[in-house]
């Protein structure tokens, strides 16, 4: 059988990739495109979604996205290891996108919680380059988590990404549900929740209010520090299965707030129980206080 010239430069063309294949890749792996061939070999993409605008103030922006995010994660995953998550921010033709703008100091805030809203953690990757974002994560329990990437491309709108994880194994059992108190002791603070008005209903601007007193002294503190650029930041999700855009919410604290007390004016989109997490730099550390809330229609 005869074989043209160009037959030839395509078989031997073929057993050159073909080879290159077997040496980088080992068995049972999957490589999400070729600008991830550098990262290591037992990583899988578990996720990929197109991105969505999105504003602190009105929540989100459902003008047309030409954004899209990969997230890949070791093939194996386990609870309370250390767990390498990569984020590529590409645009709708799948290049990377290269450039984003600073905001709150950071190029991208990472918001991980699970389905209770039992867990919650805020991140923030590291720009590789080439579109690429990496961080080191441990999840407490098996289960489904959601991760929230913020992040802004340079002279686009704000984006939110909404990324899904499994942590395999025995999914612990629920416990009983939180009550909705309205004061929490920390390590350093004591935080007591205040809203006005006190009664949260659907697309009503509402002030959010956070009172801090030093545990000790039980006296208002005096020196907040700055947290990212900010007195405080406010991330609200609301307890929904599955979670959308629509149910999270990212606020920044307001610059006349009075000494003592981190206050924030957001809105709730939607009818039902949310959790909030308000954060604030006391002492050089970073805080946590999280509360429900129940918004009526």
């Amino acid at each position: 059988m005869k074989i043209t010239l160009l037959q030839a430069l395509f078989i031997t063309n073929t057993l050159i990739i073909s080879g290159c294949s077997i040496g980088e890749r080992p068995n049972n792996t999957k490589v999400a495109s070729d600008n991830m061939n550098h990262q290591n070999h037992d990583q899988i993409v578990v996720n990929e979604q197109k991105e969505h605008s999105h504003s602190h103030e009105q929540h989100q922006d459902n003008s047309p996205s030409n954004t899209q995010a990969k997230l890949t994660t070791p093939k194996n995953i386990a609870a309370n290891q250390a767990t390498n998550l990569v984020i590529n921010i590409q645009d709708a033709g799948g290049k990377p996108v290269t450039k984003f703008d600073t905001f709150q100091e950071q190029n991208m805030h990472l918001i991980m919680v699970n389905d209770d809203l039992t867990f919650f953690q805020h991140l923030h990757p590291d720009y590789k380059n080439n579109g690429k974002f990496e961080v080191s994560a441990e999840f407490p329990n098996p289960g489904n988590y959601v991760l929230f990437s913020d992040y802004k491309p340079t002279g686009q709108p704000e984006r939110v990404s909404i990324l899904n994880l499994n942590v395999p194994g025995s999914i612990p059992l629920p416990k009983d549900l939180e009550k909705f108190t309205k004061s929490k002791t920390l390590s350093n603070t004591k935080v007591t929740l205040n809203t006005s008005p006190s009664n949260l209903r659907v697309g009503q601007e509402i002030k959010i209010g956070f009172d801090i007193k030093d545990r000790q002294s039980n006296q208002a503190v005096q020196d907040i520090k700055p947290y990212l650029g900010e007195k405080g930041h406010l991330v609200i999700i609301k307890s929904s299965s599955p979670l959308t855009k629509s149910d999270y919410i990212h606020a920044h604290a307001l610059k006349n707030s009075p000494p003592g007390k981190v206050e924030f004016m957001t809105k709730f989109p939607h009818k039902g129980t949310y959790k909030m997490w308000m954060q604030f730099n006391f002492k050089g550390k970073v805080e946590t206080a999280d509360f429900w809330v129940s918004v009526e229609s």
